[in-house]
């Protein structure tokens, strides 16, 4: 009987630590949901509110608000997971000491990734293009669509989908033509040395006053450039909206060719006159 009753005991303890086990466990579970929802919710809060102050700063584009915005979100995030930790029964003083020397091994491991979160912040602090700019970097160019901590997003002309390393961006010359309102269209016509240039001038004056993209300030320059071996090239740098800057510029190129042909106005081509000097033999 005392076997029995000893055993029957040793059971009731078993079944108790169990259960106890369970309800730790499961309530363990559950705060851990319950700081990942709570976290969560603060975090969307969070970043509503600074959407919209960011939205009525003048200092803060959109590209700077939505980089911003995703640090925000890492570094909330980031705190939300120590939270979770320490309601585990986590130590957390070993893993901020630790924080040290691995930042410096990571630092090794990761320096293009750093370098891109870094000239990411650059590129935030001094704004040199905004989402919808046209810039060229390089060897590449095209409309800015988006920009996150590693990367920026390009749409070139012919819709290709271009994804470069901020390092890249911020490492190359960056040439904005969105940053004001009108851009000058450059484009050049050669003519022949026996053409008449003041005709020529006329034809293509006639042709910019037909285009009602060509802004009449800044006024045109229609002008001699340059007196080459064999042509008198001139220059035609008229002012547009900088979305009309491809529009204009092809359809010159068109219109002058034509009104040229149809002036008798002769555009040269490289050529080559070779003389031959007959000898007469002995």
């Amino acid at each position: 009987m005392e076997t029995q009753a000893q055993a029957r005991s040793f059971m009731d303890s078993i079944r108790l630590w169990f259960s106890e086990e369970a309800l730790h466990l499961l309530f363990s579970i559950i705060g851990i949901v319950l700081i990942l929802v709570v976290g969560k919710i603060l975090i969307v809060v969070l970043k509503k509110i600074l959407a919209k102050a960011f939205s009525r700063s003048k200092k803060i584009n959109e590209l700077m608000a939505k980089f911003l915005l995703k640090v925000v979100s890492v570094v909330c995030w980031i705190f939300v997971f120590l939270v979770v930790l320490s309601h585990l029964g986590v130590d957390l003083a070993p893993i901020i000491a630790g924080l040290g020397i691995t930042g410096f091994i990571l630092g090794f491991a990761f320096q293009e990734t750093l370098g891109n979160l870094l000239a990411g912040v650059m590129i935030v602090l001094n704004a040199p293009f905004r989402v919808g700019d046209y810039v060229e970097v390089g060897s590449m160019n095209g409309t800015i669509r988006d920009m996150d901590m590693m990367s920026v997003t390009l749409s070139t002309p012919d819709n290709k989908r271009v994804i470069m390393a901020n390092k890249l961006i911020w490492g190359q010359a960056i040439i904005n033509y969105s940053y004001t309102e009108t851009r000058r269209v450059e484009m050049g016509v050669s003519i022949a040395y026996d053409s008449d240039v003041n005709k020529a001038k006329q034809l293509i004056w006639d042709i910019l006053n037909s285009y009602t993209e060509i802004l009449p300030e800044p006024a045109p320059v229609v002008a001699v450039s340059k007196l080459n071996d064999s042509s008198v090239d001139l220059v035609v740098r008229p002012w547009t909206k900088p979305a009309d800057y491809w529009a204009v510029y092809f359809r010159f190129q068109q219109e002058i060719l034509e009104r040229f042909r149809a002036e008798g106005i002769e555009i040269p081509f490289p050529q080559r006159d070779v003389h031959l000097v007959a000898q007469n033999k002995v």
